[in-house]
């Protein structure tokens, strides 16, 4: 293949994928669904095949992506008319937390892990799992978070309360495991950990989902239910 041959091939499949962005709408990356990722590697693989293969044509990357084009057109017009489709074609969103509890079966139907729900917790601005009141996993990935009312944002100086010095929450045990290293963090040995699930009634590190350490407070446990 020459390199005019590529160039005019790029431009088509440039322009055919502009214009096919046009029609379905636009979404903003952090509202893309897992279905609208996939349909954009699609696009991308259709054409950039298409540009180093000899028997293929404009033809046939326009036939291509038009096919592509309106099967995303109509799946998307079907989610919109038809509400029962888009748990099936789009997903829907799952509590992730409720009550401030975790629901650990709702985090293994979305292959989700409890360093994962933190990860997505931090970047709402929520570093302790016992804030939350509710946590929604969202279909785009991202999670909505509902604070618990002690926990809800009012400014000291509203409250005449004077700063104090924060410290991060370390999590010490997660999905039934010590981790050594944030407990050695926080100066706790495993004897000083047991004590304290002892005193909750608990018996067996295996038995907790998760526990957090935060300075001057209680350690925060939750075990499987």
């Amino acid at each position: 293949m020459d390199f005019f041959h590529i160039f005019i091939e790029l431009m088509i499949g440039y322009i055919a994928l502009l214009l096919l962005t046009k029609i379905l709408g636009k979404s903003q990356m952090s509202q893309i669904t897992a279905f609208d990722f996939i349909s954009a590697l699609v696009l991308g693989e259709l054409v950039g095949n298409a540009l180093f293969d000899d028997e293929i044509g404009i033809a046939k990357i326009l036939f291509a992506v038009s096919i592509w084009g309106v099967l995303v057109y109509v799946t998307e017009i079907t989610t919109q008319k038809f509400r029962k489709t888009r748990p099936i074609l789009e997903g829907g969103p799952s509590i992730v937390i409720s009550k401030g509890l975790i629901d650990f079966d709702a985090l293994k139907k979305n292959h989700l892990d409890i360093n994962q729900l933190q990860h997505l917790l931090r970047l709402q601005g929520v570093f302790s799992i016992q804030e939350c009141e509710f946590a929604i996993l969202e279909t785009d990935g991202q999670v909505s978070v509902l604070k618990k009312a002690a926990n809800d944002y009012v400014t000291k100086n509203e409250l005449n309360i004077a700063n104090q010095t924060r410290s991060l929450p370390v999590s010490i045990i997660l999905d039934g495991e010590i981790i050594p290293d944030n407990l050695a963090m926080i100066g706790w040995n495993q004897q000083q950990l047991m004590t304290e699930l002892n005193n909750k009634g608990i018996d067996h590190v295996r038995d907790v989902l998760f526990a957090e350490w935060v300075e001057n407070e209680p350690l925060y446990i939750q075990p499987y239910q």
